[in-house]
């Protein structure tokens, strides 16, 4: 029985893509090893979205062949978007690998293993997968791919010059995953793709997110559904309403709006404007909802009054979480020649002044749950110290609710905790009954 290791990287649509693949090659009859150096074939899966993340993932492949020293058999496979973005010059260059695939589906990695064609890259456009098999994740949550692939080309962005356009899912197969994580105990399904707001454009002639959340609102179970990745230029109030009017979907809307300036906004390629994105903010608030975003500093020609306006925009809308990150130029894109641009020390202060104003927000914004009871998913135990994660939160990214109890309390499951205090970006309670 051939032994395999799976090392992940990357963001959660790599860990949805994984689940699938390791759920295949076990019903194949493959062990699953936890420890890398015990195994056969150590899969990586690859990301190649920014720099840092590529340094990542060639890193992690070096490091993980030298495992080799102590068992040559050991077969080493990159795979994912790195390999996709750089297949030729990798194909050429890293003798190391025995294996390279592109973007190519968990099922179509198992094909060619097992057929022991071990370099593959899928031409455009890029396929998605039927879930027949998964694994079941630790983790209280599990993330569920509804789509691959984006044609939105922001000009900062290299996702769709190696995935190509989007190749969503049919609603009943992702309904039948679903189903199957909540039979077996998961209490939060994340629904992931580059951009949800497309989905189902190329299976069903429109924007089918609000069909797809109204097919999942109906599973039984005392479960919670989490969409991200939610475009702001095409988001719509259909896809509001949807989010909003079904009491398993949270009422969580993660926004990327990267910018407040609209000289910006227009240099990234972006439809929507500052006036606009602030009609969605309203719209999404109308119901009491969480909003996260993601920003960008330092894109090219940014200057500090284009950073004035954006820090005024932040603090006008008051986000409940803000992730930020300093621009990566990345061969293939448009801002990649863009002149004007900005170095990297004062890229850096940005970056820590946008996240000072977002912390004090951050920290006003959770006041307002002192003495409120909120429900809320247990994650951990630690030297009696419990951590659990509110509906507000997604995993890894947001914040914890840390909790003591004397009482043995299982893993995953749904609590509620009242807060008694909060912090800049966590909060602490007690447990209710």
């Amino acid at each position: 029985m051939e032994k395999f290791h799976i090392v992940r990287l990357g963001c959660p649509k790599n860990d949805a893509d994984m689940d699938i693949l390791r759920g295949i090659l076990e019903n194949k009859g493959y062990k699953y090893e936890e420890n890398a150096e015990n195994s056969d074939m150590i899969i990586i899966d690859t990301c190649g979205f920014i720099e840092n993340s590529k340094k990542e993932s060639i890193d992690t492949i070096f490091e993980y062949n030298s495992l080799k020293e102590n068992n040559p058999a050991l077969k080493i496979i990159p795979i994912g978007c790195m390999i996709e973005r750089y297949y030729d010059e990798f194909r050429e260059e890293l003798n190391e690998a025995d294996g390279l695939f592109g973007v190519i589906t968990p099922q179509m990695i198992v094909d060619k293993i097992e057929n022991n064609e071990f370099f593959y890259k899928h031409p455009f456009p890029i396929d998605t997968y039927k879930c027949e098999y998964r694994y079941i994740p630790e983790t209280p949550y599990a993330y569920v791919k509804i789509s691959d692939g984006c044609s939105r080309k922001c000009a900062f962005c290299s996702i769709p010059y190696f995935k190509g356009d989007p190749k969503s899912r049919e609603i009943e197969d992702i309904k039948k995953e679903v189903e199957f994580l909540i039979k077996n105990g998961k209490k939060e399904i994340i629904l992931v793709s580059q951009d949800n707001t497309l989905y189902g454009a190329d299976l069903y002639g429109k924007q089918s997110l609000p069909k797809l959340l109204n097919e999942l609102n109906k599973i039984d179970g005392d479960f919670w559904i989490r969409v991200m990745y939610l475009h702001p230029d095409f988001i719509n109030d259909e896809i509001i309403d949807a989010i909003h009017n079904n009491d398993k979907i949270l009422n969580y809307f993660d926004i990327p709006m990267q910018t407040g300036s609209n000289k910006m906004l227009k240099a990234m390629g972006r439809i929507k404007m500052r006036e606009n994105l602030l009609e969605i903010v309203k719209k999404v608030r109308k119901v009491p909802s969480i909003l996260r975003t993601s920003i960008i500093v330092g894109f090219p020609g940014e200057t500090d009054e284009d950073f004035k306006e954006l820090l005024d925009f932040v603090d006008k809308v008051e986000f409940d979480k803000l992730g930020a990150f300093i621009y990566s130029p990345e061969e293939g894109t448009p801002s990649y020649n863009f002149k004007n641009k900005v170095d990297e020390e004062t890229k850096a202060e940005r970056l820590d002044e946008l996240m000072s104003l977002q912390k004090d927000i951050s920290n006003i914004n959770l006041k307002k749950f002192e003495n409120q009871i909120i429900k809320c998913i247990l994650e951990e135990e630690n030297d009696g110290v419990y951590i659990a994660r509110s509906w507000m939160d997604a995993p890894e990214i947001d914040g914890n609710v840390f909790f003591k109890s004397k009482k043995d309390l299982l893993k995953g499951s749904l609590i509620k905790i009242k807060i008694n205090e909060t912090f800049d970006y966590d909060m602490e309670g007690e447990l209710v009954d």
